[in-house]
């Protein structure tokens, strides 16, 4: 993992890059928290974490008062009730399932939570997200839960050494969120399209994207313990 003098350097890097054309979300699984409330002295109060035991783990060491933490990882319905009141949007709701339960949980606590509608932009095997086709209708059923606020769509696009192969992922994606914002009568709370991480970002924001999650490219190279949670 990097040195703090490398973090900051990292971070400086990329919002010159972005340029103010997208948001920098730092994607901190496996980061500790004392690095994790230093990155965000460095220009970008946005974290994402992947796992809910992670998060639950560091959530009290957290410097929350400067810092706006995400989920952004595959999420079970049994783990929603954990994270509910911990972040301040769901990145990754691909199911109506996964909805009903966030709508309950949101409910329960008297808060509405924002949520990005994840995408299996490259038509996937075994891979998370709804099918690009069925966006709409699933937006419209989102409808049904007056908690659940979606604001845009999240994609995490077949892994390539050449992020240029994922152009047409990065445009497709972009013209289906332009498409329902233009179709949306109150459309104030669609404004998030979340494409790109540390080997294509530059590549998702030149075709539109607004919020990109890096990881590797500003910590560095991390090992990653099995999945549990």
């Amino acid at each position: 993992m990097n040195t703090k003098a490398e973090i900051k350097e990292n971070i400086q890097k990329a919002l010159s890059e972005l340029d103010g054309r997208a948001r920098l979300l730092l994607a901190t699984k496996t980061v500790p928290a004392e690095l994790i409330n230093y990155a965000v002295t460095c220009g970008t109060r946005l974290i994402g974490e992947n796992r809910v035991q992670e998060l639950l783990e560091k959530y009290d060491a957290l410097d929350k008062e400067n810092m706006e933490i995400h989920f952004i990882g595959h999420l079970q319905t049994n783990k929603v009730k954990y994270i509910i009141d911990k972040v301040s949007m769901i990145h990754s709701v691909d199911s109506l399932s996964l909805a009903k339960e966030i709508e309950k949980q949101a409910a329960k606590r008297g808060i509405t939570m924002k949520v990005l509608i994840e995408v299996n932009i490259g038509s996937e095997q075994g891979k998370s997200g709804i099918p690009i086709e069925e966006t709409e209708a699933f937006l419209e059923n989102l409808g049904e839960f007056p908690h659940v606020c979606p604001c845009g769509l999240m994609i995490v696009p077949p892994k390539t050494e050449h992020p240029e192969e994922n152009l047409h992922f990065f445009e497709k994606i972009y013209q289906k969120f332009i498409d329902i914002r233009d179709k949306k009568e109150d459309n104030k709370n669609w404004a998030v399209l979340s494409a790109g991480m540390s080997g294509d970002y530059l590549v998702a924001v030149s075709c539109g994207s607004n919020l990109v999650r890096l990881g590797s490219s500003v910590f560095g190279a991390r090992s990653y313990p099995a999945p549990n949670l």
